[in-house]
């Protein structure tokens, strides 16, 4: 006589069996004194259950896993966080900052953070050029950063970062430069203007376990042509954000990372060379692009 099953085709004993463990292992943080800690530790496992239920996964699929993740970690050091690229190409990055960045009256979207940020970027005066020698078509970049009742927030720092335009960041380089990024403040009536470099596309790091990934899957590692921004001020929500180059055929084909917005396209105006620059920079037989960010910032406990 054969056991009963149910109509996913396991039995009804082995369902049994697998969900008392489920329990113990949940139970097993009970006595935990963190009550958060807690409430992550018991979804987490609940959650990590029911996928290896769901998908019944093998052990060698399992030992696959432990392999790749190894690969993540070991890859991983001060200037590339692997860790945070497999975060942005499963969605999850995205994910957490729509949950912790909530929709309020029209304050700027947010978006990734990205594994190349540094804390130590050189501060710039207003109409500074943060690229610091990085090649790429020069971008003038300005605007003004408010509070959603639209009152300018004097003294914001804003941080800025891009990749030059083989579609690298200087973190990629193995000669300790820096450049394309760098810090600046608004002034007392909230604008704010520096100079860029045109945004292009890139792979994001794809010679690693992430990489490999992405591969087996048939996805593409190229992101969609954007600068990052990170704006700070007194009790105001930091806004991580970027903006995307209107016309950049990468917004169709998909950005590796999901970090696209609507609302943060912008247009990137072509000027041909000789024409006069907003601070009367000479560019000689360069041409340039110029665009306008205006930024609002939601209050911090919105």
């Amino acid at each position: 006589m054969t056991q009963a099953t149910t109509q996913t085709g396991i039995s009804a004993a082995q369902q049994e069996v697998e969900e008392e463990l489920v329990e113990r292992v949940v139970a097993s943080f009970d006595n935990c004194e963190n009550p958060r800690l807690k409430q992550i530790m018991q979804s987490l496992t609940t959650h990590l259950h029911d996928f290896i239920r769901d998908v019944r996964l093998t052990e060698e699929e399992w030992n696959k896993a432990i392999d790749f993740l190894t690969a993540v970690g070991h890859i991983t050091d001060d200037k590339r966080q692997e860790f945070v690229l497999l975060s942005d190409t499963l969605g999850a990055s995205m994910q957490t900052i729509a949950v912790n960045n909530q929709a309020y009256e029209d304050a700027t979207e947010a978006t990734v953070f990205g594994p190349f940020f540094l804390d130590d970027a050189p501060e710039v005066a207003l109409g500074g050029d943060i690229s610091f020698g990085a090649e790429g078509q020069p971008a003038w970049i300005e605007g003004t950063v408010t509070d959603t009742d639209g009152q300018p927030i004097a003294g914001a720092r804003i941080e800025v970062w891009e990749c030059d335009e083989d579609g690298l960041y200087d973190v990629q380089y193995d000669d300790g430069r820096m450049s394309a990024r760098a810090h600046l403040f608004t002034d007392e009536n909230g604008t704010y203007r520096f100079w860029g470099l045109t945004p292009v596309p890139y792979p994001i790091p794809h010679d690693g376990p992430v990489g490999k990934m992405l591969e087996a899957v048939g996805r593409s590692p190229v992101r969609a042509a954007h600068l990052h921004f990170m704006v700070t001020a007194p009790e105001k929500r930091t806004l991580v954000t970027h903006i995307f180059v209107e016309g950049d055929p990468q917004l169709e084909i998909g950005d590796s990372v999901f970090g696209v917005k609507d609302s943060l396209i912008k247009t990137f105006a072509q000027q041909p060379a000789g024409t006069p620059t907003p601070d009367g920079r000479e560019l000689g037989e360069q041409d340039w692009a110029k665009t306008r960010f205006d930024i609002v910032l939601a209050p911090a406990q919105a």
